[in-house]
């Protein structure tokens, strides 16, 4: 009778071991998601912030190019007059100088935008690289819970040790999400 008692404990103590490894799994596949789900949004959102700055980069080139055609414009036309009095050829001088600063400060504003739009496409390639190892991650605990589950009804110990072993897969992929070693 003692044999069959300690062989219930023991079967009791798997129980446990496997109920208690599997709630460990679950929440870790929990905040495992939460993170999956934060850098993917991450991701999104500077993809979107990264568009519109190339947007506006686009516009201040426009403009850019609208100012340098007037300039151009405006200085042929003041080569192609003669005999311009000395308060109308400063005019032409003055517009022409102020055209061309403008061209300069909007090759200095499209320097910042440029800048800035990469950073930002920086930031979206690594919260996607982030969000993308936190998934590979969850699905390695996905399966350590299914295969807990298996073990549980089928009372399989074998099936518990290989869903053990998937967490390995899912700690590789998890501190990848965070390091980016891989």
């Amino acid at each position: 009778m003692s044999q069959n008692d300690s062989s219930e404990q023991k079967k009791d103590r798997w129980m446990g071991y496997l109920a208690l490894s599997t709630a460990i799994m679950a929440v870790l596949a929990a905040l495992t998601t939460l993170y999956m789900g934060k850098y993917s949004s991450r991701a999104i959102l500077a993809q979107g912030q990264e568009s519109d700055q190339w947007a506006f980069y686009q516009a201040k080139s426009i403009k850019q190019h609208t100012f340098d055609l007037g300039k151009k414009a405006l200085e042929l036309q003041y080569r192609s007059q003669k005999g311009l009095s000395p308060m109308v050829a400063a005019e032409y001088e003055k517009t022409v100088a102020a055209y061309g600063n403008e061209v300069k400060r909007y090759d200095q504003e499209k320097k910042e935008i440029k800048d800035k739009a990469e950073v930002l496409g920086k930031d979206k390639l690594k919260a996607q690289a982030m969000g993308g190892n936190f998934a590979y991650a969850l699905i390695f605990l996905q399966i350590a819970i299914m295969l807990s589950s298996l073990a549980s009804l089928t009372k399989r110990h074998y099936l518990w040790y290989i869903a053990l072993l998937c967490n390995i897969g899912w700690l590789f992929f998890f501190l990848d999400g965070w390091l980016l070693f891989y």
